[in-house]
This record gives C-alpha cells, sequence and structure tokens, in this order.
C-alpha cells in the first residue's frame, strides 16, 4: 500500500495551525503541506467553547493575524466573530484545501534512517487508522485538552438536585433563566459567565478561594476607528498593532519593576467602579503581584455594572461540600443554587495528547530542554506553538511560523535533511528552570513537571517577551552551532 507523504504535517487548524499554513505557503511556497484537525471545524478554542459571552481577552488588533487586519469595530470580540475572521481567512488564502478534519492524530514517530515522520491519526467518524509521512512536523495544538476541563473533587456533589457544567462541556439547551447560579473560579472564564448569565438568572454568585486581578477597558479600540476611517486598512492595522504591543509590554514590564504601583492603580479602578463602602480587600485584593497569574479584562466594566445592579455578587471562601440545594461554605455560610458553574480551569497537556517516537524510543518531553521556546533538545525535524501568557498568543505564534519556514528554507539551500538542537558542552550545566518561569496559575503548576526545561542562556529559553522573542526570532542565525543539520543518516 502506498503512504502519503508530504513535506510538512501541521497538527492542529486554530489560530496557530492557520497562521503556520499562511506562512508555508508564502514564506516556503516549494513546500507541500496538510493541516490535520481532530474535530469538525476550525477554530481550536473558539469552535470549542460555548458558553454565554465567551470572548477574547486580548484585543484582536494583536491576537488578530498580522496578515489579515481586524476591520470590526470591536476590539474585544465574542466567540463567533472570531470564528467567522478565522473562516474568512482560510478561504481568501486557500488555506481551507488543506486542513483534513475529523483527524485526531495520535501517534508521531521518526525515523533518522529515513529522515521522515510518520504521523498516524484516527479517523473521528470512522475509527479507520490512517498515516502520512513528512520531513517536518510542526504541532499547532495549543495547550490544554479538548477531553476535559479540570475540576476538582468537591464533597457531596452527587448530592445537589440541580445542574452543573464545566465551561468546556456547555449544553446549547441550558436553561438558567429565573434561576439561582453560582459560578465557581474567578479566572477569565468566571469573569466572562458572570456579567453574561446575570442578564437572564435571578442572581449569579462567583465563588472564589481567592481574588484574581481585574480591570477595565472598552471593548472599542477609538484611535483603531479613526484611523481606519482615513488610513489604508493594512496600515492602520499595523498601526494599532505595533500601539497594542508596545503597551502591553509596558504594563508587563512595569508589573515587574513596580508592581505596588500597578496594583495600586488597579485596585483603586475597582473602588471607583463598586463605590467606596465596597470590600474590595476582602473580594478583590489578591495574595500575589499583579501578572504572577493572567490579569483579568472586564470589557465596558460589564461585570461591576452587574454588581451595581445587584444581579451579580461575589463570595470569597472555601467550599466546604455540597449539598441537595447548594454549596455549604467552610465559614458556615450556605449559597443557594439551580445551576453550579464550575469554571475552574483547564487541562493542559504536552503536545496534543500523542506518543511520540524517536527512533524507537519513547520521548519523555519533561527530560528535554526546549531551544528558544518551540523545538526540543534531541527531537529532529519538529517545532511546536506556545502562544504568550502575558500577551496576545498569535503575537508568538506568527513569529514561531515564520523562524520554522526560514529554517525550512534553510535546509533546503544547504541540502539537509535533519535538523536536530543538541546541548553543547558549555550547555550541560545550565541552570535548570521552569518551562514557564514566574507565573503562579494552578492551571499552569499543575503541569510543570511534565513540561520541558527551560536553561539560564539562548538559545535554550522561553522567554514570554515579545521583544526579545522578535529579536531572536528574526534576526538570529539559522546555523547557530546549537541547531545539529545533516545531509544524511545519523546511523552508521
Amino acid at each position: 500500500m502506498t503512504v502519503e507523504r508530504v513535506d510538512v504535517v501541521v497538527v492542529g487548524a486554530g489560530l496557530s495551525g492557520i497562521g503556520a499554513g499562511y506562512h508555508l505557503q508564502t514564506m516556503s511556497p516549494d513546500r507541500s503541506y496538510v493541516i490535520l484537525e481532530g474535530r469538525d471545524g476550525l477554530g481550536g478554542t473558539w469552535d470549542l467553547f460555548k458558553y454565554p459571552g465567551v470572548r477574547s481577552d486580548s484585543d484582536m488588533h494583536t491576537l488578530g493575524f498580522s496578515f489579515k487586519p481586524w476591520t470590526e469595530a470591536k476590539s474585544i470580540a465574542d466567540g463567533p466573530s472570531i470564528l467567522k475572521y478565522l473562516k474568512e481567512t482560510v478561504a481568501q488564502f486557500g488555506i481551507d484545501q488543506h486542513i483534513r478534519y475529523g483527524q485526531l492524530v495520535t501517534r508521531a514517530e521518526w525515523s533518522s534512517d529515513d529522515a521522515t515522520w510518520t504521523v498516524t491519526s484516527t479517523d473521528k467518524h470512522t475509527g479507520e487508522s490512517k498515516t502520512i509521512e513528512c520531513s517536518f512536523l510542526f504541532m499547532c495544538s495549543g495547550y490544554y485538552s479538548y477531553k476535559k476541563g479540570h475540576t476538582p473533587e468537591f464533597a457531596g456533589r452527587e448530592r445537589f438536585t440541580g445542574t452543573i457544567v464545566h465551561p468546556q462541556e456547555w449544553p446549547l439547551n441550558l436553561d438558567y433563566a429565573g434561576k439561582r447560579v453560582v459560578v465557581i473560579g474567578s479566572g477569565a472564564t468566571a469573569v466572562t459567565i458572570v456579567p453574561s448569565m446575570a442578564q437572564h438568572a435571578a442572581h449569579v454568585t462567583m465563588l472564589q478561594r481567592s481574588p484574581t486581578y481585574m480591570v477595565s477597558r472598552p471593548d472599542h479600540d477609538a484611535l483603531a476607528n479613526r484611523m481606519r476611517k482615513v488610513l489604508p486598512e493594512k496600515m492602520a492595522y499595523n498601526i494599532t498593532r505595533f500601539k497594542n504591543t508596545w503597551r502591553q509590554q509596558l504594563v508587563y514590564n512595569k508589573t515587574r519593576t513596580d508592581p505596588d504601583k500597578v496594583k495600586k492603580l488597579l485596585l483603586g479602578g475597582i473602588q471607583l467602579e463598586l463605590g467606596a463602602d465596597y470590600d474590595i480587600a476582602k473580594h478583590f485584593t489578591p495574595n500575589y503581584n499583579p501578572w504572577d497569574q493572567r490579569l483579568c479584562l472586564v470589557p465596558n466594566g460589564d461585570f461591576f455594572k452587574a454588581m451595581r445592579e445587584g444581579k451579580a455578587s461575589v463570595v470569597t471562601d472555601h467550599i466546604a461540600s455540597f449539598t441537595e440545594t447548594g454549596i455549604q461554605l467552610a465559614s458556615g455560610e450556605h449559597l443557594e443554587a439551580d445551576v453550579i458553574v464550575t469554571a475552574t480551569g483547564l487541562e493542559l497537556v504536552t503536545l496534543g495528547e500523542m506518543d511520540f517516537m524517536v527512533d524507537g524510543k519513547q520521548v519523555d518531553f519533561s527530560q528535554t530542554w526546549t531551544y528558544k521556546g518551540f523545538a526540543y533538545s534531541d527531537i529532529p525535524n519538529m517545532a511546536s506553538t506556545f502562544g504568550y501568557i502575558n500577551a496576545s498568543w498569535t503575537l508568538r505564534s506568527d513569529l514561531t511560523a515564520e523562524y520554522v519556514c526560514r529554517l525550512l528554507n534553510h535546509m533546503r539551500k544547504k541540502g539537509v535533511v535533519q535538523c536536530t538542537p543538541r546541548l553543547r558542552e558549555q550547555d550541560r550545566n545550565m541552570k535548570q528552570r521552569p518551562w514557564i518561569d514566574g507565573f503562579s496559575s494552578g492551571y499552569m503548576q499543575r503541569m510543570m513537571h511534565r513540561m520541558p526545561r527551560q536553561g539560564d542562556h539562548e538559545p535554550w529559553i522561553n522567554p514570554q517577551n515579545y521583544r526579545r522573542d522578535k529579536k531572536m526570532f528574526k534576526h538570529s542565525p539559522i546555523d547557530d552551532g546549537v541547531m545539529q543539520f545533516t545531509k544524511q543518516s545519523t546511523r552508521v
């Protein structure tokens, strides 16, 4: 039986995979590629999540692609609008012709003898196993499990007689009109769900163990909308993208150098929203510095507006147990509920929940070192996209795709078939740091032990810094003495 072969297999048709497809066909047009997507539609996150109010917490001038201007009036966009933008992108650039849906990739095996990855997928609808060979594997499958979200064990959960739902598995027919809702969690998902459900529910309570930093800002970018009226579309978009990227980095850097000042500004903004008598010390003052965990965006202050109108409230406490009619708290208070939403986070995974083999040996990514945050020590001809946690995901996915194309073009020019990042002698005693450094969110900390390590010097770093990444990806040499290139089999 003839096995299909392409130059590049891209896994995942979300933001990263679509961007990879565009860059491959524009920067490396002599390479054939396919995008394997396990779901029946593109969009990844924006196709998966259906909960009320689902939206981006990054502005679309930076979450959007560098090559496809965002032209809607709202810069903080809802999920359906983002999905529409992605569908327009794949159609406009012909990327849709390369996507194969319902193909859940389960295994990838590298052979140095053949300089080939053999990628195995399962057809979602028929159960048929399929294989495809490629010279380069580009993982764009995101960082969390699509199978399930994270839900802690709650004592007495089975006693609750109402409805329990996780945002990742939202039923489209859920009726919560006129009902009492408790949303467990205080992250971006909870902050989105609460004001949206409050429009129809009897009351929505956000139950949190500890507070999260929040910031209110308009969902429209007034300057961007004005510029689009007087400047060419792409020029206006690029200026806005530069402005917003610069602002993101400025704010993040300020949280590192003067966290107390940023904390005072953030809490002062919330006090203004809720009034001088509200206890923000208890409900809105975290025990960590700003951006040690992701900052929650509140578009147009909708969360605070729901609270001022009495449609929503915040309770800071610990759960003792679920009861038949709600949640018993450690303080002795009981929250009555008809619907409980467990907005308790994601389950992180390494590279799409797949098995990887290199020359017959199972890959354990926790034993590898990250190369520039996109490749792994001793893993040949493979890249993966991991965006920013402190800025828009796509800023980094664009940079990664561009660099991969530079790498592929270098290999073609030099006539080599294998590229593998390997530790040099001076790298072997590097100080080991976690994959994501200085970020204390639970969903990250739960998985850090399974992620690759980063070192203390380039190129063995994952800096999560756009300015540094831009320099490293766009201007550093491809042949840097760490990425090893091979013209033929590495075996004797």
